[in-house]
């Protein structure tokens, strides 16, 4: 699906660069702030600090009891009525405290992400737009939506009502987390069976779980492994590395392979250089008509 490259550019805004071969988004070597991707143990920066605080408070405070509260409270979805489109720019207003790699606001992500994709995989529309709108749930960090502390609202997710996998970032600080001697919770299974499928697991509150209930409850018709990517984009430790897949079923194996190909350009497109937001627009206003009604309740 990939289009044929034949020349390499390199395009260099002092520590952040762009690398494109032919029309193809390439990897690059270092984030916006000229460090490895996803690299939680530089203690030259104060951010990499805040993002270590940041997973401690989250991992003490998302237990299973928090998490079942707080879909109780979202499944209402009564905190307003919008459109997809509305939402995205709702985000100008947030910035992810958990994320080491860029502090731009979150439409910029977004954009950045699906226009990456929709580069390398063209026919994929509904692709495209799944990356436009992964993150629109961060909203619940703003005080209509909830008010959320960021802890509950971004970072890397995790099943509760299980033992927790040590390839958790930061997993030591999970053993002041209430459910962690729990004798219910704190085996390999725990409530769960194995190959029950991960629509039947539970997962840490937060963006990922908001986003996939809006779009799920409002009638998208976008593709199973585009609700996947919506829910699960955010869970490293299984499509980073491999942990919880005793969990997994058939149809979520499947769905993987996809969130695999998204999570190159979730990760890798995050760029202090910017999208034209008026000039893509009309592109992904198209998408949004195909794929979700005009308003949607969130």
């Amino acid at each position: 699906m990939t289009i044929q490259v034949k020349e390499k550019k390199i395009h260099d805004y002092g520590n952040d660069q762009l690398v494109l071969e032919g029309n193809q988004f390439m990897v690059p070597q270092t984030n916006a702030f000229g460090h490895n991707f996803r690299d939680y143990n530089n203690a030259q920066s104060e951010r990499q600090k805040g993002v270590e605080n940041f997973y401690k408070t989250q991992h003490i405070n998302q237990t299973y009891d928090f998490v079942k509260k707080m879909k109780q409270n979202y499944a209402k979805l009564d905190k307003a009525k919008m459109s997809i489109w509305e939402c995205c720019e709702l985000l100008n207003e947030v910035v992810d405290d958990s994320d080491p790699d860029l502090d731009e606001p979150q439409i910029q992500h977004l954009l950045q992400s699906a226009e990456a994709i929709r580069k390398d995989y063209p026919n994929e529309d509904w692709l495209h737009l799944t990356a436009l709108i992964h993150d629109l749930g961060k909203i619940i960090v703003l005080p209509k939506f909830g008010g959320l502390p960021q802890w509950a609202v971004v970072g890397d997710t995790f099943p509760v009502g299980c033992a927790f996998d040590e390839s958790v970032i930061h997993h030591k600080y999970f053993k002041e987390n209430q459910d962690f001697e729990n004798p219910i919770y704190n085996t390999k299974n725990g409530i769960y069976s194995e190959g029950c499928g991960l629509e039947n697991v539970i997962m840490s509150w937060g963006h990922d779980d908001y986003m996939y209930m809006v779009a799920k409850e409002n009638g998208t018709t976008l593709p199973s492994a585009g609700l996947f990517i919506i829910r699960y984009h955010s869970f490293y430790p299984l499509h980073k590395n491999g942990a919880y897949k005793h969990l997994m079923n058939e149809e979520d194996k499947e769905n993987l392979k996809w969130l695999h190909i998204f999570n190159k350009y979730d990760l890798y497109s995050k760029s202090k250089v910017h999208v034209n937001v008026e000039e893509v627009k009309p592109y992904y206003m198209s998408l949004i008509e195909k794929y979700f009604p005009a308003k949607l309740r969130w």
